[in-house]
């Protein structure tokens, strides 16, 4: 039998292992925070990999100070716009300050992370014609400003809750914290400061389309446990004119790469009309090929939102044929499908 893609993931949920912002939390940087950024930058790697307990900063804390610092020249995704977002310029994603679209227990998830307490961030890296969740990507400005103490107590809360309070259809505890939006990058200082105050022993779940730069995918490891990913395109030619994204299928593919050295990772697949031999085969080749030991989920949730309609090869359902196709070519890579 193989071994579970999920078993650290796992071991947090059953108390056998502790999330791993906990952990940064308590590893010593052995750095001033003043320091310059190629200082911090090397004290980081060296409190990834040999850092004491308890001192401080933390590791978490330099993680902070360099997410901020990025902020100055805004580089947490590929875009790389520049802009100074501390100082309330936007850039493509338009987020300036973080707002919150909503935050619940979501029971659609996976079954692995089922009920998982996700929070949905307003703005987005990308422009999908066929986003589903539109009017949150779309609306950086729309939702509910709160501070990171705020939002700890919550997570603190929607850890421990019990009986029959949680959203009124379940009853227990969320079995994870599930960073999403829109998309979570633009908004990694405001997590990263909200972990620093949150105290619950549930696994961090960054659920993303993985278009993020080089350091901000550094600034993650040792943070987050599992990456829920969205692996979109096959190829760049659909990424450009789908998403409004450039150099798509090398970020990804590296960021894939990057996230699996350091946390365990689901894929997820939306199979689109009309994209099965640019998109999903050499997707699903690429994983096969590169990425043992991943779960993938093969989605056939498809349907033709927002401006998908402006575009003749998405503008329709997808057809339950194509669907099967998707799958059984899965099936025969041997990879290690979600139920």
């Amino acid at each position: 039998m193989s071994e579970d893609p999920l078993a650290r993931y796992n071991r947090i949920l059953d108390g056998t292992s502790e999330p791993r912002y906990l952990e940064s939390k308590r590893k010593t940087a052995d750095v001033d925070l003043n320091a310059d950024t190629a200082t911090l930058w090397a004290a980081h790697e060296e409190a990834l990999r040999h850092s004491d307990d308890h001192g401080e900063p933390s590791l978490l804390d330099l993680k902070i100070e360099l997410a901020s610092r990025m902020l100055r020249r805004c580089s947490l995704c590929e875009r790389a716009c520049g802009v100074n977002r501390i100082d309330g310029e936007v850039g493509h994603c338009g987020v300036s300050e973080t707002r919150i679209s909503s935050e619940f227990l979501h029971l659609g998830e996976e079954p692995d992370l089922v009920p998982s307490h996700t929070i949905f961030f307003s703005g987005c890296t990308f422009d999908c014609v066929f986003c589903q969740n539109w009017d949150i990507s779309t609306r950086p400005d729309s939702g509910m400003c709160v501070v990171p103490v705020t939002l700890a107590e919550v997570i603190e809360r929607k850890a421990s809750q019990t009986g029959t309070q949680a959203e009124g259809r379940w009853g227990g505890s969320a079995r994870n914290v599930n960073w999403v939006g829109g998309d979570p990058t633009s908004h990694i200082s405001f997590i990263l400061e909200t972990l620093r105050v949150c105290s619950a022993r549930t696994p961090q779940i960054w659920n993303s389309n993985m278009y993020l730069t080089e350091p901000t995918l550094r600034l993650l490891e040792g943070v987050i446990d599992v990456y829920l990913t969205d692996f979109k395109y096959g190829n760049d030619d659909c990424a450009r004119r789908l998403s409004n994204v450039e150099n798509y299928t090398d970020t990804i593919r590296r960021n894939h790469k990057t996230a699996k050295s350091n946390a365990e990772i689901i894929i997820r697949h939306l199979v689109l009309p009309s994209h099965i031999d640019c998109c999903t085969k050499p997707i699903l080749s690429w994983i096969a090929d590169n990425l043992s030991g991943v779960r993938v989920n093969v989605m056939a949730q498809y349907r033709p939102a927002h401006r998908a309609r402006e575009h003749p090869d998405i503008s329709r359902p997808l057809k339950s044929s194509e669907y099967r196709e998707a799958e059984a070519f899965a099936e025969d890579l041997g990879l290690d499908l979600c139920d």
